[in-house]
């Protein structure tokens, strides 16, 4: 069995990836799962909505349930998920931690990330992988470490969206150094929705539309993209260049990072062969 492991909030860019990859590997004969180790401030069931919203199907999930299996191998689409779960790792109930342990203290398949640089040589020596191997993006990040590995969205089980137009722009705050660049230019943008987490940094003058949400596509015509730190999954332009809705890309162009790549990238058909190879090796 492959485990990709989740522990993010639903709607992170993660969950969505790792049921994309699961559906890919599944439909190429492999035994995949995602399985997710909840937040603390989420039920099952908002990860299980976020799915059904967006996808055709919903299958091959488990949620805080693992039974282990010598031959299984873990496989996350960002560094940032065994992080986390070292960070927040207190937080989680016992049963949460056994799993925590047995999915990461194994065979791990781990996609490189700058996230949590300082964090996720802490979290390998709090879980002791067995033995652990790389992939990485190598366009995004050219210092990384791991054969050539392109995330790359899954849009063949996308459920198509309807238009219900609620507002004309869509800004994404779904933390609190997003939601600030986004306050900085919201006078700018009268009609306009935010894409938000019920949290404390949340402006109720706003119009804040917490996640998950059904039909988001179809809710706004123009995505303002503000992020200034770098974003290593933007997800929401990508999903605009494919349904070919307007973008307005207010992040400084003159930043050099991984951003200005995904600007440009088209979007490709997921590769799976460098997961098989690494399952090979």
């Amino acid at each position: 069995m492959i485990n990709i492991v989740v522990t993010s909030k639903p709607v992170d860019g993660l969950l969505y990836y790792s049921y994309e990859y699961c559906d890919m590997l599944n439909k190429a004969g492999y035994s995949a799962q995602v399985s997710i180790i909840s937040h603390r401030k989420f039920e099952h069931r908002d990860y299980i909505d976020t799915i059904k919203n967006k996808y055709v199907h919903c299958k091959n999930v488990i949620i805080d349930y693992y039974e282990p299996n010598k031959d299984d191998v873990t496989l996350i689409l960002g560094r940032s998920m065994m992080t986390l779960s070292w960070q927040n790792f207190n937080d989680y109930t016992t049963e949460q931690q056994q799993i925590l342990k047995h999915v990461f203290g194994g065979k791990v398949i781990s996609v490189y990330s700058e996230n949590h640089p300082e964090g996720y040589p802490k979290a390998l020596e709090f879980y002791k992988p067995r033995n652990i191997i790389d992939l990485c993006d190598t366009e995004v990040y050219p210092n990384g470490i791991g054969k050539h590995f392109q995330k790359t969205i899954n849009f063949s089980i996308y459920k198509p969206y309807v238009d219900d137009i609620k507002f004309k722009y869509l800004f994404l705050g779904t933390n609190d150094k997003y939601y600030a660049t986004v306050e900085q230019v919201l006078d700018n943008f009268s009609d306009h929705g935010v894409l938000t987490y019920d949290e404390k940094y949340v402006n109720i003058k706003n119009n804040n539309v917490f996640v998950p949400v059904e039909n988001l596509m179809g809710m706004f015509e123009t995505y303002v993209y503000t992020k200034e730190t770098f974003d290593p999954a933007p997800r929401i332009f990508q999903e605009c260049k494919y349904y070919k809705k307007d973008v307005i890309y207010l992040r400084d162009k003159n930043m050099k990072d991984g951003g200005n790549v995904y600007w440009k990238r088209d979007n490709n058909i997921p590769d799976i062969n460098p997961i098989l190879e690494a399952l090979d090796d």
